[in-house]
């Protein structure tokens, strides 16, 4: 199969990953910008408000591609319908209720909110004309079996084990617990509240989050009062964000709702033990009582009790870790990815 594979810039990295472990198992990929492709309004850019369709026809013609397949909801998706060629829609988030909170936050103005209706229409267009849409995990196919019956498969996000071993760690103070995880959506960030009584009551241990977004400030606004909690910013990707895991004790997932966190397939690989909030998909990506831990929200005692119990049990700790990097290898090597996408598509 060819297939023509068409996202941001931000996820070449891993879209990279996906199309040579796709040429590995017998198929041809080429990977595009889509805005540098296609787009039009709303954008940023308001010379890409009359763009043509001119790149996006002669990449076409070029590369003849058997199905297309798109990281993102936006104009590419919707050339791509016009043209007939089947579409494969890649859905990472729970995207009906993260258009919700952005309405009841960030686009609450009416510009912004015109912005955000313009969006969401191109979206719901797209998951309804396309020829399939791959969730990240199973929890998410479930709901979007809810919107679009039979018409969807899991597509996990893959990893290259090889990449994430040990290396030199940065300078953290121990002992220590390490958050990576953005503030990007607002369902997912605030369960980072949660922290505030379990900063209080393990004052002996840092917390050093790395990650970046929007809703930065709320969070270092409550957070940021203790002294044990650190703010790194956005690491660079991906050797200070293997720096990072290979210097923390304990990795942490804070999160409100989360589908396939990449982090957390990474911080297992590190051999690192994970403790998590039970949400979403994350209880498909890691393994309760194997790999680490998982916790209900809001529950600070359990994260209380989970945190001290890897860092003062060293023996425990390691064994969770070593299982967990078997565990992610075994399930999520981009080659295993790959195969199951190309039994799973239907064109």
């Amino acid at each position: 199969m060819k297939l023509l594979i068409a996202g941001a810039s931000s996820k070449f990295f891993h879209l990279k990953e996906f199309g040579e472990a796709l040429t590995r198992a017998g198929s041809e990929y080429r990977l595009v910008s889509d805005v540098e492709t296609y787009t039009g309004f709303p954008s940023r850019q308001i010379s890409k408000w009359f763009d043509t369709k001119k790149k996006f026809n002669n990449l076409i013609d070029e590369f003849k591609p058997d199905a297309i397949f798109i990281d993102r909801h936006a104009h590419f998706g919707l050339a791509v319908l016009q043209s007939n060629i089947p579409l494969l829609v890649h859905l990472r988030g729970d995207y009906w209720s993260e258009i919700q909170w952005a309405k009841e936050t960030l686009y609450r103005f009416p510009v912004k909110r015109s912005v955000l209706w313009l969006k969401d229409r191109m979206a719901k267009q797209i998951f309804k004309d396309c020829t399939q849409i791959f969730p990240i995990c199973n929890y998410l196919h479930d709901i979007v079996d809810v919107n679009f019956p039979n018409k969807s498969n899991v597509l996990y996000q893959g990893i290259d084990p090889t990449r994430w071993v040990s290396t030199d760690g940065c300078n953290l103070k121990h002992p220590c617990v390490g958050l990576l995880q953005g503030a990007v959506i607002w369902g997912k960030a605030r369960e980072m509240f949660t922290l505030k009584k379990v900063l209080e009551a393990m004052p002996e241990v840092t917390f050093y989050w790395a990650g970046d977004g929007p809703y930065k400030d709320k969070i270092l606004q409550e957070l940021g009062k203790f002294p044990n909690f650190k703010w790194l910013g956005a690491l660079e990707y991906p050797d200070k964000v293997r720096e990072y895991l290979s210097e923390i004790d304990v990795y942490a997932l804070v999160s409100g709702i989360d589908m396939s966190p990449l982090t957390l397939q990474e911080a297992q690989l590190m051999e690192k033990p994970v403790v998590a909030t039970k949400v979403g998909g994350i209880p498909e990506i890691m393994k309760n009582n194997e790999t680490g831990f998982l916790v209900d929200v809001g529950d600070y005692d359990a994260w209380i009790e989970k945190l001290t119990l890897l860092l003062n049990d060293s023996k425990k700790s390691k064994i969770m870790g070593s299982a967990g990097r078997t565990f992610v290898k075994s399930n999520f090597n981009w080659d295993k990815i790959a195969k199951d996408f190309l039994n799973s598509v239907k064109i």
